[in-house]
């Protein structure tokens, strides 16, 4: 109840007259049934954006931390992160990407709509980064369909490290839904699911039209915290250069 409140009467409404945020695509999303939207990842402001542009609940894992406060900022933050559709991380496993995945998975076969970002962490400098590959794995175990999605201008309205930026009209594009059921029982093999990864991160590029770099975003932002510690070793900036270069 407090999700829908949150949409459609207190923040959607909102985020709608500041920003008139676009759509397009949004028939791609099926109207009932399990489904993964995979999306871009540009800015803090993604999982406000994305799922304003369709009517369904599109549901998030998050730190298991953030639902486990204390006192009334502990109630609060738990209230508003699990009211905005985004559930705690299962962490039985011992490995917060295998519990992610747990959970993902039981909220896919209850017939939800999972909102993932593949890259795993959002993009520092705008650009598209490779993908992991649970989302090929939930795509599989699920037999679901995975949405490619594209966010556009969100680093515009809110850039890394920063809580506002300038203003820009968020956009949101839905890809047509990729079926990989021909790959069903092959979850275990580890080059369909970069093959399927690749794939789904294609499809991203396309709609997002971000330069790809197939290098993952957490070591892009490691050579860069190294190249700017060390700007006379272009080791680091040498190896994104060619990445980028096979990648275009």
């Amino acid at each position: 109840m407090f999700y829908w409140m949150l949409k459609f009467i207190f923040i959607g409404p909102l985020l709608r007259m500041i920003f008139r945020p676009w759509a397009e695509g949004t028939e791609h999303v099926p109207e009932e049934g399990a489904a993964i939207l995979a999306s871009n990842h540009l800015s803090y402001s993604d999982w406000l954006f994305m799922p304003l542009a369709i009517p369904r609940r599109v549901t998030f894992v998050a730190k298991a931390e953030y639902f486990e406060g204390h006192g009334l900022k502990g109630w609060m933050q738990k209230t508003f992160f699990s009211g905005s559709g985004q559930v705690p991380i299962d962490r039985t496993s011992g490995r917060a990407a295998e519990g992610a995945i747990r959970t993902q998975l039981r909220l896919l076969r209850e017939g939800d709509v999972c909102g993932i970002y593949p890259e795993g962490t959002r993009s520092h400098d705008g650009r598209l980064y490779r993908g992991r590959t649970g989302v090929a794995r939930l795509a599989l175990e699920a037999k679901v369909p995975v949405i490619p999605v594209a966010v556009i201008n969100t680093a515009i309205v809110a850039p890394p490290g920063r809580i506002f930026g300038r203003y820009a009209r968020p956009g949101v594009r839905f890809g047509k839904a990729l079926d990989f059921s021909r790959y069903e029982g092959m979850e275990d093999d580890r080059y369909i699911l970069r093959a399927i990864t690749d794939e789904i991160m294609y499809e991203i590029m396309r709609l997002s039209g971000q330069e790809y770099v197939d290098l993952y975003a957490t070591r892009a932002k490691q050579l860069d915290k190294e190249r700017a510690k060390s700007p006379a070793d272009g080791d680091g900036g040498e190896e994104t250069t060619d990445v980028v270069a096979k990648a275009s």
